[in-house]
């Protein structure tokens, strides 16, 4: 059976929801963040290298990175849900923001987290960092306004990788303003598979309040 290496507060909670929207059976091992640096256990190490999470692993296979995963469970156990059809613009879009949420959108989020730690010395950085934030909610505000979802108007994985740049964004009170980016994590919210990933994941501080 597949397991998910599940990390408390972390991008894992993701892997949680596609499973429950695509109705696969599969097992959580749950692993909690240091409580003094919030950092992942070094018990990760012994799954994968890098340590971080999420990690599955599927019989023979690990498969590391929350976009690889997405598309590692979607050609195995998908059976053509949750992602458009290959040649279609839907299906460009759906490639493209799985690559969007880690490759662009998380950067200046984790900027404006990591040199928070630094004080009055991150100063002259922060803003750039806000101009990027900025940036990147306001193309998410055009696409959402444009389409019900990332890839169009149906949820595809697009949107599974996406929702957390914007749960963290919202967590930090970033979404002021931006109207369809908050209409569109309300919506998740309220998915039944969504809701059921929450309780078999536990700790989650970006999730419904």
């Amino acid at each position: 059976m597949l397991t998910v290496h599940h990390l408390n507060n972390s991008r894992s909670q993701r892997i949680l929801w596609l499973l429950e929207e695509l109705e696969v059976e599969y097992e959580i091992k749950h692993y909690k963040r240091d409580p003094d640096t919030n950092r992942a256990p070094a018990e990760l190490k012994a799954i994968h290298p890098m340590g971080k999470s999420p990690v599955i692993e599927d019989g023979d296979d690990i498969v590391a990175e929350t976009g690889a995963i997405i598309v590692y469970i979607l050609d195995k156990y998908g059976e053509g849900k949750l992602r458009p059809e290959r040649g279609t613009q839907e299906y460009l879009d759906y490639v493209h923001f799985l690559h969007f949420a880690e490759g662009s959108a998380m950067l200046p989020f984790l900027l404006a987290l990591y040199t928070g730690y630094l004080g009055e010395a991150a100063a002259p950085l922060q803003p750039i960092i806000m101009n990027e934030i900025k940036g990147v909610l306001d193309y998410c505000e055009y696409r959402l306004i444009r389409n019900e979802y990332f890839a169009g108007d149906k949820l595809t994985g697009a949107d599974i990788q996406m929702i957390f740049p914007l749960e963290a964004a919202k967590a930090r009170g970033r979404l002021k303003g931006f109207e369809a980016c908050n209409e569109f994590v309300e919506k998740i919210h309220k998915r039944p598979a969504y809701l059921k990933a929450l309780e078999r994941g536990g700790d989650y501080a970006y999730g419904p309040k």
